[in-house]
């Protein structure tokens, strides 16, 4: 990563970028190799700060004597994926 990312939003904007670059095909190997190592980077990131608001949302759900419970989320629309 070119510069240190601090927004998850950021990061997944930027990895959405390289996919597209990507997937067009016209990148020469080295490019896309570079390209693709930064977006294993920047997946990495996603996936620790996804895990950082997870364990947030977890220390939210204690109960007053402090167990974690859960609750089941419900979908906007109303399918079992979201569509």
């Amino acid at each position: 990563m070119s510069r240190k990312l601090t927004k998850f939003e950021d990061a997944l904007e930027k990895l959405s970028r390289i996919v597209e670059k990507l997937e067009e095909g016209n990148l020469s190997l080295d490019e896309a190799i570079k390209a693709f190592e930064e977006g294993v980077k920047l997946c990495r990131f996603c996936a620790k700060k996804l895990d950082e608001a997870e364990q947030k949302v977890a220390l939210l759900l204690k109960d007053q004597k402090g167990e974690v419970y859960t609750e089941e989320f419900e979908q906007e629309n109303g399918g079992e994926n979201g569509f």
